[in-house]
């Protein structure tokens, strides 16, 4: 099978392409620079060079392909709504060349804020209408008139140099000398490795079933207090509760989250998939802290 795969480049894209590679898939691989279109054409992959924002050049991808795997998102958070209203058009412009093929259109989307504070979300939560983010990946992909789409929510995806929101906790402690968590630190945060998340969209797209929902969660949560406990260690920084007043100074844009519970199973995904995680746990990662390459 031949698949386009937006974001292909970046830390889980590049996993993906590798994964879809080794699988015996042909790539199709979008690149905004020159870079990394090198890096795609040495992995084996084929380029579409373009960018989430060049709906024509995305349009051309999806229409070379047998599906579609969507990971690409510009992550500027001063800007966020914006980023998110690209993200939207992306998919409606390749929405529009897949509409009454076969070809199935798998979008990236959050585990976080489908429930309350109180519940574990499950692949059969709706995103409830008023869900506080404006990133509609999800909504958007489902409603496609005539397209089969099919959803990937992702919890903290990690290795030993990223891990999803948690890479601005590391990289708050490197900053500040003080690696901290909100409260008790008792409220927890779903997680999975990069291998592990590669993995699945392979899985979901070979199953290649319509409307499907599916949670890349291999830690259904941990304890935002073990989370800076263990960034800590690593950096060898002393660790310390916050009130909620001082971890929105403390952390920025990224206090609105600190406290909260961001937690998922997938135990579904796995029963239809037969996805086993068996990559590194959060905390494993966390205590071998790699800086990140310029």
């Amino acid at each position: 099978m031949r698949v386009f795969v937006t974001g292909a480049t970046g830390f889980i894209g590049n996993q993906v392409v590798q994964t879809l590679l080794a699988a015996g898939h042909d790539v199709l691989g979008l690149a905004r620079s020159e870079a990394g279109a090198r890096s795609l054409a040495a992995s084996g992959a084929a380029v579409q060079r373009g960018t989430l924002e060049d709906l024509d050049s995305l349009r051309a991808g999806a229409a070379a392909a047998d599906a579609v795997i969507h990971l690409a998102f510009v992550h500027d958070w001063s800007h966020f709504a914006e980023s998110c209203a690209i993200d939207r058009r992306a998919i409606e412009a390749m929405g529009a060349v897949l509409a009454g093929s076969d070809k199935l259109l798998i979008v990236t989307s959050g585990a976080a804020g489908l429930t309350g504070p109180d519940r574990v979300a499950t692949e059969d939560d709706d995103v409830p209408p008023d869900y506080a983010l404006p990133r509609v990946s999800e909504q958007v992909a489902l409603a496609l008139p005539g397209v089969r789409a099919s959803v990937v929510r992702l919890p903290q995806v990690h290795d030993t140099v990223k891990q999803g929101l948690i890479t601005y906790v590391v990289q708050t402690a490197r900053e500040t000398g003080v690696s901290a968590y909100a409260g008790d630190g008792r409220n927890r945060w779903a997680a999975a490795h990069v291998s592990d998340v590669a993995r699945l969209y392979r899985l979901a797209l070979e199953r290649n079933e319509a409307g499907a929902r599916y949670h890349a969660v291999a830690e259904e949560g941990v304890p935002m207090r073990d989370i800076a406990e263990a960034i800590g260690r690593s950096l060898h920084v002393p660790v310390a509760s916050f009130s909620t007043a001082e971890a929105n100074a403390h952390f920025g844009w990224l206090g609105m989250f600190a406290g909260l519970n961001l937690v998922a199973s997938s135990e579904k995904t796995r029963q239809a998939l037969g996805w086993t995680p068996t990559g590194p746990g959060l905390i494993a990662d966390l205590e071998r802290l790699e800086v990140p390459a310029a």
